[in-house]
């Protein structure tokens, strides 16, 4: 993962509603895009929740099931289906990611011979499901919804129990909500974060909009993740808190731009600054007709653009000189 830029993974999640052509064409969006990374959720229904489990709110609003189980079993991919996905994202050039949700999904992806894995904030506190994705895992991004800073501080310490350090575990602040509303985003929290922990920091945005996202970027954030959907209107959770097509194309256009913005931690000049410098900089010049012998005083000298004669910064020691040549209005003022 290449964070010298923002990475941006296009989180498709359970958008593709179980349909492998959903899932390709949603592919296909985030690589036209421009997104680093596609990501989806490997599960398996019956390892992860209880049968009578309640449908979460979000989840209500735009479904007519009745539990998450029913919800979920619809939504899963299967063993040849992962593989069928993750050759489609080779093909098109584009990194495959997946949250796994319980013990026999992240076997899979081992298998599957991922070596990012992407934690989701529902299992920060899965101790087991850590414990072993630290065993095998390259890297980790770590969602932090719903959680404290003790909770972030244990799931660090359990992935770092054997070959993880801390450079190999991104840390995303979240905001678990569908959507997001602005007064729940608080982006500021990316800053405590970076104090807290010697990790890379990043976002995972469900907010509606660019905005926390550009924001996120702008506090250092180094991943970006963002729910997407072919269209907001589709029956499931998660369809109307992302982004379509063209949102998703500008949402990254936004991001791409954003980083040029801000540019480097440095003052310097830029070569266009160079350019104007010349002619937006001052010079001392005769403010009429001096002669040789006179005196520069603040009623003979005066200081006009362009840069190329002697600079205003001289000014205390030109004042007080005697000229040593003539001069007509508006000539350079030089002590040859």
């Amino acid at each position: 993962m290449n964070l010298n830029k923002v990475s941006v993974i296009a989180e498709v999640g359970v958008n593709h509603n179980g349909n492998i052509n959903y899932a390709k064409k949603l592919i296909l969006v985030a690589k036209k895009a421009g997104a680093d990374y596609v990501k989806f959720q490997t599960f398996k229904a019956d390892n992860l929740v209880q049968k009578k489990t309640k449908l979460a709110t979000y989840q209500k609003k735009n479904t007519n099931l009745k539990s998450q189980y029913q919800l979920l079993k619809k939504l899963e991919f299967s063993e040849i289906q992962h593989k069928i996905i993750i050759n489609f994202c080779k093909k098109n050039k584009v990194k495959f990611l997946s949250t796994p949700f319980d013990l026999e999904s992240l076997d899979l992806l081992r298998r599957l011979k991922l070596k990012i894995i992407k934690i989701s904030s529902g299992d920060i506190n899965n101790y087991p499901l850590l414990e072993n994705i630290s065993k095998f895992a390259k890297k980790v991004i770590l969602s932090t919804g719903m959680s404290n800073i003790l909770e972030i501080k244990n799931a660090i310490k359990i992935l770092k129990k054997n070959n993880l350090k801390d450079k190999d575990i991104i840390v995303l602040h979240c905001t678990t909500s569908y959507p997001v509303y602005p007064n729940d985003a608080n982006i500021l929290a990316i800053n405590f974060l970076k104090k807290k922990f010697k990790n890379h920091i990043g976002y995972s945005d469900h907010t509606l909009g660019n905005e926390a996202a550009l924001a996120a970027v702008t506090l250092g954030a180094k991943v970006i993740e963002k729910h997407i959907t072919l269209n907001k209107n589709l029956v499931g959770p998660d369809h109307k808190a992302s982004l379509d097509p063209k949102e998703f194309f500008k949402f990254i256009l936004s991001i791409r731009k954003l980083e040029k913005i801000l540019g480097k931690e440095k003052k310097f000049l830029t070569l266009t600054e160079r350019k104007i410098k010349k002619i937006a900089r001052k010079s001392i010049v005769a403010k009429n007709t001096i002669s040789k012998g006179e005196i520069f005083t603040i009623n003979n000298i005066t200081c006009k653009r362009p840069e190329g004669g002697i600079s205003p910064i001289y000014w205390d020691k030109i004042i007080g000189k005697k000229s040593n040549s003539y001069f007509a209005k508006d000539d350079f003022i030089n002590l040859k």
